[in-house]
């Protein structure tokens, strides 16, 4: 059934296709002249000789070679050519000294014969860049440089979902390669929704938004993932990355597998894993006494939720997930939806009990502004003790972090439209929590819209920052 759907999903797409290919097109080409500047050149040629690129050792043992491959020669031929050659060199030698004087004729044979290794060795590395990297402004030995770096990089594994994951993912992924994402597969609203229902696999909308963004072609893979269809049987509202994902799945047998196929084609920095492979699917109590079944229906039911849990109950974590958070050396909780993105990851109780024993660095990024129908009126210390509950209390985090400004009035009132506010910071109910407090200003609000979003960039900064400190103290 799906083979279908995603052949009609092709033929729909082609036209945005050819539209993202003309408009790449436009780009401006990087001239060939400037990859091949001489100041230039000789910068990139000696970052070559920077200590972690493992480039010298090897130059060494390629000229130790070429002397062992000379010596043997030597040794095979009873050193009789080389005997010759080097009684003609020494001749040659003589004439040249008796016209230039050694100390001239000397330093500029060396000189030649550095101009002759740098013009060979330059020329070289270009054409070796050429190929790997055509029409590429940045330097190989950049990117060779870069992604030494990032696989250097902490091992941090990330829960959550919705739109916070990948907004703090699209961040970190310039500090490290090193990430697991580990996401919440209770969704059944939306494209995913209908997918579940009709295919029935899990719901792959927050994997693929966040495998747009860990991947490298980032921008124009999430426009290309989040492409939803305005026509065609059944394939209006469905995005083409929920459609990619859900294909991906029968081909390979589950979602793991087809998540980490996709990883490969998308290059993917780092790994997404769902918290589990079982059929999940949230209820909550609310405190006028209603249950709701559903993770969509809990929001829209517009009440206060006093109990949240799932069917089946206590589902068992994926083992790669426990293996990421047994090695993990810098664990971060959210941002996302408390309810709904958060806590159903939490709802497996081995990955509940897997952080709970890591003694590395771990953090709850808080949200800035509450969610109608899940945490109105919330507090942060509020956020902290709903986590608390779900947990059985066990601590799972040692800070929280909180924005420190104040939306602008614009986008206040805009957020009160839809019966939403600043998550109220009360600093004594969160000390009583047991958990210190990061504040920092790591929002970016659009102008126009009024629409505030944690900024990728800040929030991963600040949060590596953290990271930084308290793990020099540890």
């Amino acid at each position: 059934m799906s083979n279908g759907l995603l052949k009609h999903a092709l033929q729909a797409i082609k036209p945005e296709l050819r539209l993202r290919q003309a408009n790449l097109s436009k780009k401006p080409a990087p001239k060939a002249a400037n990859r091949h500047r001489t100041p230039h050149r000789v910068n990139q040629w000696f970052k070559w000789l920077s200590p972690g690129l493992s480039v010298k050792r090897w130059l060494f043992i390629t000229i130790g070679g070429c002397l062992l491959l000379l010596l043997g020669i030597a040794i095979w031929s009873r050193q009789t050519p080389i005997f010759r050659l080097g009684q003609l060199i020494g001749d040659v030698l003589e004439v040249i000294t008796r016209i230039v004087p050694n100390y001239i004729s000397g330093p500029l044979v060396m000189l030649a014969g550095l101009l002759l290794v740098f013009w060979g060795q330059t020329r070289s590395l270009g054409s070796i860049t050429e190929v790997l990297m055509p029409g590429e402004e940045e330097e190989l030995v950049d990117r060779l440089m870069a992604h030494r770096r990032l696989n250097r990089g902490p091992r941090i594994v990330v829960l959550g979902g919705g739109t916070g994951l990948s907004t703090l993912l699209r961040g970190l992924k310039h500090y490290s390669a090193n990430i697991t994402a580990i996401v919440t597969v209770a969704d059944d609203g939306g494209s995913s929704g209908r997918l579940r229902r009709e295919i029935g696999v899990l719901p792959p909308g927050d994997i693929r938004n966040c495998l747009a963004a860990l991947a490298d072609e980032e921008k124009l893979l999430t426009e290309l993932f989040k492409y939803r269809f305005q026509a065609g049987d059944g394939l209006v509202g469905h995005s083409f990355g929920n459609l990619f994902l859900t294909a991906m799945s029968e081909v390979a047998g589950d979602l793991e597998q087809a998540i980490a196929a996709s990883s490969k084609v998308l290059a993917v920095r780092g790994q997404v894993l769902p918290a589990t492979l079982s059929d999940v699917r949230l209820w909550a109590d609310l405190e006028d006494g209603r249950h709701i079944e559903g993770e969509s229906n809990i929001t829209e039911a517009q009440g206060k939720i006093v109990r949240i849990g799932c069917t089946p109950a206590n589902p068992p974590a994926l083992p790669r997930a426990l293996a990421a958070i047994e090695e993990a050396d810098y664990i971060i909780i959210g941002p996302g939806s408390l309810y709904t993105s958060i806590i159903p990851n939490l709802l497996v109780p081995e990955i509940v009990e897997a952080i709970a024993q890591r003694q590395v660095p771990r953090i709850y990024v808080c949200n800035v502004m509450t969610q109608p129908g899940e945490t109105d009126g919330y507090a942060v210390s509020d956020h902290i003790r709903a986590i608390d509950q779900v947990t059985s209390g066990k601590r799972l985090f040692d800070a929280v972090l909180v924005q420190k400004k104040m939306p602008s009035a614009h986008s206040l009132i805009r957020y009160a439209q839809e019966g939403s506010n600043p998550v109220y910071f009360d600093r004594e109910g969160v000390m009583q929590t047991g958990r210190r407090v990061v504040i920092a200003n790591v929002i970016d609000e659009e102008v126009e819209t009024g629409l505030v979003r944690h900024d990728s960039d800040r929030l991963a900064r600040i949060l590596l920052r953290w990271y930084s400190r308290v793990a020099g103290i540890r």
